[in-house]
């Protein structure tokens, strides 16, 4: 059996500064990485930036997750660029600044947090009509990121929760692969994979029949998966990239049955 692909979440978020242009580099560096996974969503001025949470006055683990406060898409480039991360030097890079620190050989899946916008819908199916509103909203900021991706030399994927931004992605950039986010409704997730034909699915960890893990509460999700979201992938021709994993004893379990990458925290989870 294949083993997984290792794809660093937000840079290897348990030992770096998430997102960040040292969390690049860190990630880079490990023989193990295939893939970085990042979060963008853009300036006041329109232009891609890497950070996941809308507002930079979150917390993690009790930590500011900036010195500054505000929405994102507010925000001057000069205002981020000054924002420290989780109270080190990082601040919020540019999204051409954090493909630019990536090394060779690298993928980095792109996740479409928000167009700017308050009102994005995730985790929804959406009418024709709905759909052809919510990708109008997405567009304008997909094709800054796909115009950045494109000076990029390694793999790049597209992922989201949101139909609108796959949409949007399938219109501007056919040629590249996307993935559709699943949340606790694994179906309406199967229902957008196959409505946008998307190459991928990232569930969460909890959502693989046939582990352990899909007995643990997770993401919000507290009951058993009821379809065999893998088998199901398998048949239709899509992979499968699990989040977030923090052990070995979990990527372990997730490797035992088959999937093709597994969104990580931590670098070496899989050295056993």
């Amino acid at each position: 059996m294949p083993e997984p692909a290792v794809i660093a979440h937000r840079g290897f978020a348990g030992i770096a500064p998430e997102n960040t242009i040292e969390a690049a580099r860190i990630a880079s560096e490990h023989p193990s990485t295939g893939m970085i996974e990042i979060d963008v969503q853009p300036a006041a001025c329109g232009t891609p930036v890497v950070i996941h949470d809308d507002r930079l006055e979150g917390t993690r683990d009790g930590r500011p997750l900036t010195d500054s406060e505000g929405l994102v898409w507010e925000q001057t480039l000069e205002a981020l660029s000054n924002a420290r991360v989780l109270e080190t030097d990082e601040t919020v890079p540019t999204l051409e600044a954090f493909l630019e620190a990536v090394g060779p050989g690298v993928g980095v899946n792109v996740e479409l947090k928000n167009p700017g916008n308050p009102s994005i819908r995730p985790a929804e199916s959406l009418s024709p009509s709905a759909r052809a509103e919510r990708r109008a909203i997405w567009e304008p900021f997909v094709e800054r990121v796909v115009e950045v991706c494109d000076g990029f030399d390694g793999e790049v994927l597209f992922s989201s929760f949101c139909a609108g931004a796959l949409a949007a992605t399938r219109n501007v950039a056919p040629e590249y692969s996307i993935g559709t986010l699943v949340a606790d409704d694994l179906e309406t997730g199967l229902e957008v994979a196959r409505e946008y034909d998307s190459e991928a699915i990232h569930p969460p960890r909890n959502a693989i029949a046939g582990t352990a893990l899909s007995t643990e509460p997770y993401a919000g999700v507290s009951e058993p998966p009821t379809v065999d979201l893998l088998e199901v992938a398998r048949d239709e021709g899509r992979t499968i990239n699990v989040w977030t994993v923090d052990t070995w004893i979990q990527f372990d379990q997730l490797r035992s049955v088959g999937v093709d990458g597994i969104i990580v925290d931590y670098p070496g989870l899989n050295s056993r």
